[in-house]
């Protein structure tokens, strides 16, 4: 689990270290002559410990961490931004606290329905636990791709392309919209976390048919588009028959018989549902001739 520890600040321990090195030297200095030859061995002793002690400065720059290690043991995380100074012996690695964004590739998946789609997804997510970022896991980039991937051919296995084969499925890759998304955030999150990952946003940025059923699927939306058009058009125009009809009766316009009815209806589902313009034969006659 995460440890967050405060080191010192390393501005004392920088001014330290400064102080260290002229000391060095002015001992070497003055030994010049070879008067004082323990002077050297001061001089070498400050100089070393100079380096162990500047060993130990870091910065952390802002949305960074440092996780610090001591002979293979986890110490704790340093989130604090600025100059630090730390253990010399401690081991730190850095890890990066900014949200990223993974741009899945596109892949080639069968949906509920076993039609091929293909498929890709935008990622954002961003490191929370650094412990189990760095040692839960191996590479903890690799492991957001290989697991978005799999995530994102799930959510294609359980959700049709659309409803034209499964009329009552509540979710479809292409209609869904944020219910869609919220499915995969949800998985994301839950694939993810074991590498203290957390997924801030998950959205679906490529959807079609695979190529080689593209032009028959294109053509059955087309014939489906078709069909649910003229079922308005037969709708409506039996709604208008219906209402040419009662006002002829009610306004006493013209008496009907059942065969005359017939005829008119039939001539105005012509003319009403017709893809062209109807061409009238004028009757110059009589209604019965």
């Amino acid at each position: 689990m995460e440890k967050l520890i405060r080191p010192v600040s390393g501005y004392v321990a920088l001014l330290l270290s400064i102080v260290l090195i002229l000391a060095g030297i002015a001992c070497f200095i003055a030994n010049s002559g070879g008067e004082f030859p323990w002077l050297v061995g001061l001089g070498v002793f400050l100089l070393v410990l100079d380096i162990f002690l500047a060993k130990g400065l870091m910065i952390v720059n802002p949305n960074q961490a440092r996780v610090c290690m001591f002979f293979g043991r986890y110490v704790g995380t340093v989130k604090e931004n600025g100059l630090m100074w730390v253990n010399p012996l401690y081991t730190t690695a850095s890890i990066s606290l900014r949200s990223q964004n993974l741009n899945g590739q596109t892949l080639k998946v069968n949906d509920k329905m076993g039609n091929p789609v293909e498929i890709a997804a935008v990622i954002v997510w961003q490191v929370s636990d650094t412990y189990k970022s760095s040692f839960e896991v191996v590479n903890f980039n690799q492991y957001v791709t290989i697991q978005s991937e799999a995530a994102i051919r799930h959510l294609a296995t359980i959700c049709p392309y659309d409803n034209l084969e499964d009329a009552d499925a509540e979710i479809t890759l292409r209609e869904g919209g944020d219910k869609a998304n919220e499915l995969l955030e949800t998985e994301l999150n839950e694939r993810l976390a074991p590498a203290g990952i957390i997924v801030k946003e998950a959205r679906i940025s490529h959807l079609a048919y695979a190529q080689e059923i593209a032009g028959a699927m294109l053509q059955r939306q087309q014939a489906t588009a078709i069909v649910a058009a003229r079922s308005k058009i037969v709708e409506g125009a039996v709604g208008m028959v219906e209402m040419a009809l009662q006002q002829l009766s009610k306004r006493q316009i013209v008496e009907l018989d059942d065969e005359r009815k017939a005829a008119m209806v039939s001539n105005l589902m012509v003319v009403l549902c017709g893809e062209r313009g109807a061409q009238p034969v004028l009757n110059t006659g009589s209604l019965y001739q």
